[in-house]
């Protein structure tokens, strides 16, 4: 869980995805789209990247891929993250949190 919390602070917009996932393709697209310069990291191609998948799960992240946190807060899926984006909220929360400059 320490892990998955460091990461996820690192940068302003992370995402935790898997290469296979079509989901996970779209949220990256999404913010890739908006200019926004996420760290992806990419569970089934990383080492160790299966004990974050289960950390990611015992926080409550089900799926457990697409995960995204803006400011390092746990932003949720990509359910979640079109949400938000559906309700206008999304891009001033990426301003907030130092993702986006315009």
């Amino acid at each position: 869980m320490e892990k998955v919390t460091k990461l996820a602070s690192e940068r302003p917009v992370v995402i935790f995805s898997k290469s296979s996932c079509c989901m996970c393709h779209t949220i990256k697209t999404l913010f890739y789209e908006f200019g926004v310069n996420p760290a992806v990291y990419e569970l089934d191609e990383i080492p160790r990247g299966h004990e974050l998948e289960q950390a990611l799960l015992r926080r409550g992240c089900s799926p457990s891929v697409p995960v995204v946190y803006i400011g390092g807060e746990l932003v949720g899926g990509a359910n979640e993250v079109m949400s938000l984006h559906l309700n206008r909220s999304l891009i001033p929360m990426l301003r907030r949190a130092g993702a986006l400059w315009v």
